[in-house]
């Protein structure tokens, strides 16, 4: 089995709704996020997936996160932008592109706090 990893990062703000405490305010945070994909077989080159598709896939998705209040973003009009929430919209995003590759997605919202999301 291969798994591969993939680092970037969105700056953005939001406010958690039904949540008492300071999180109900309106805030941002630099979100690092991890994707990962699984596979057991490699391609002719030996490669379970080229990094630079991950890579742009991920980057061109986080552009459409990246400096905005989430809570105005479509997705998030409805499901309240928590770190659980944003590693669920990114994974399902991610799958749509690469299918059963993506097996996670953590969602860093500070140095010692992270969401994972996986099925």
């Amino acid at each position: 089995m291969y798994r591969l990893r993939v680092i970037d990062s969105f700056a953005s703000a939001h406010f958690l709704r039904n949540y008492e405490g300071k999180c109900e305010n309106l805030h941002g945070h630099n979100w690092r996020v991890e994707v990962y994909l699984e596979g057991e077989k490699l391609n002719e080159t030996g490669l379970l997936i080229d990094f630079k598709e991950i890579k742009k896939e991920l980057k061109s998705l986080l552009n459409g996160l990246d400096h905005i209040f989430l809570n105005d973003h479509e997705y998030f009009k409805k499901v309240n932008p928590t770190s659980e929430n944003i590693a669920k919209y990114i994974y399902d995003k991610m799958k749509e592109r690469f299918g059963n590759l993506i097996k996670s997605v953590v969602v860093w919202e500070s140095d010692n706090a992270a969401a994972e999301y996986f099925e």
